[in-house]
């Protein structure tokens, strides 16, 4: 059995993947300037915080890393408040897990604002005892900090701390700094192959056991 669980929101909790596909080209076009090239790729492997300054540097955006943030935020609250749906059978798979006495907590790259809108109007906020972000840890998933400063949280051990990710440059970072990954199918993440073979476990949707 797993000692601890620290989970992703966006793809492994959240069925919200779609919202990002196509935020990056929407706000920078809100703002008055034309994509060169697909946004989409470009910001799969990055925080707000590093989107935010990407478009500072190629772009020339000369709003502040925190007003490009906030407006981002602003175009999509809107889904996180209303329309976000959590993955199918999430719910029961975190009773379970709760069941185990197994704590869990939350790493994401999304702000907490919206994480926690969409957690609670879920019913699932109150099965994490504390959410970690990206752009208040001062790193993207690409480093493993997050990971570290949740780990440090549970008080749990590395080698029997899962992170549920669906995205294959975050279940890389975590692996490779020795956490075991539970990867999770979405339809947004292009690396599915790669992914099934790095992860411990792999779910194409939440199993009404717990495989552990």
């Amino acid at each position: 059995m797993i000692a601890g669980a620290i989970f992703d929101v966006d793809g492994t909790l959240l069925d919200s993947m779609w919202i990002w596909d196509t935020i990056g080209v929407d706000y920078l076009r809100s703002i008055g300037y034309e994509p060169r090239e697909d946004l989409a790729a470009v910001f799969k492997d990055m925080s707000l915080y590093q989107a935010a300054c990407y478009y500072q540097r190629e772009y020339g955006v000369a709003l502040p890393a925190d007003g490009i943030i906030a407006g981002v935020n602003r175009m999509i609250e809107g889904y996180y408040q209303e329309d976000v749906q959590a993955k199918p059978g999430v719910g029961a798979f975190l009773q379970s897990l709760q069941g185990q006495g197994v704590p869990m907590c939350i790493c994401t790259a999304t702000d907490r604002p919206l994480v926690e809108c969409a957690l609670k109007r879920l019913g699932l906020l109150g099965y994490f005892s504390k959410i970690f972000t990206c752009s208040e840890v001062g790193h993207g998933k690409d480093q493993p900090d997050i990971y570290r400063q949740a780990l440090h949280w549970l008080g749990t051990p590395k080698a029997r701390t899962a992170v549920f990710e669906d995205a294959l440059y975050a279940a890389r970072t975590a692996k490779a700094d020795g956490f075991p990954i539970a990867a999770v199918y979405d339809r947004f993440e292009p690396g599915q192959a790669q992914l099934h073979a790095l992860a411990d476990w792999f779910f194409p949707e939440y199993p009404a056991e717990l495989p552990f």
